[in-house]
């Protein structure tokens, strides 16, 4: 199986050890890994353009949306888990924290009776993503290693 691996880890100081460290998981449970640095595009429109072609070509995506940057999982990984759920292709994410996305902004930015310190609604489904991340992707507590066995 050809599996796409998105996630923030393309800007990981150790970004091209960590890639081989996916390709070698994949391989070892007798797939073929995909990673956003496998293309030689060097601009936006280039890389954008070959990363979504990856996702068509695969069989499936793998999907580290653990928080990037704040509370929220990358943009661009979120993207292309909304791609790929158009595609019709199964998506495994995982995250490191079980705890929902009111627990974690309640933890990182405060709440007051549910909204955040901007006034805004919490969504409180009881999950650790967004409903429109954690519906349509099938969600692993822990790391890319019990992503790629949940795939198994």
């Amino acid at each position: 199986m050809k599996i796409y691996f998105a996630g923030p880890d393309v800007f990981r100081r150790d970004a091209i050890a960590h890639a081989e460290v996916l390709r070698r998981l994949a391989s070892t449970h007798g797939h073929v890994a995909l990673l956003p640095l496998d293309n030689e595009a060097n601009d936006a429109v280039g890389i954008c353009a070959a990363n979504l072609a990856m996702i068509r070509d695969a069989d499936a995506v793998i999907a580290n949306l653990n928080p990037f940057r704040g509370c929220e999982p990358d943009s661009g990984t979120c993207f292309e888990v909304g791609a790929a759920v158009a595609l019709g292709k199964r998506v495994v994410a995982y995250v490191g924290s079980g705890e929902t996305v009111r627990e974690r902004v309640r933890r990182e930015l405060g709440d007051s009776d549910g909204y955040d310190h901007d006034g805004m609604l919490i969504e409180d489904f009881g999950l650790p993503l967004n409903l429109m991340l954690a519906v349509p992707c099938e969600v692993v507590v822990g790391g890319v290693e019990e992503a790629i066995e949940r795939l198994c």
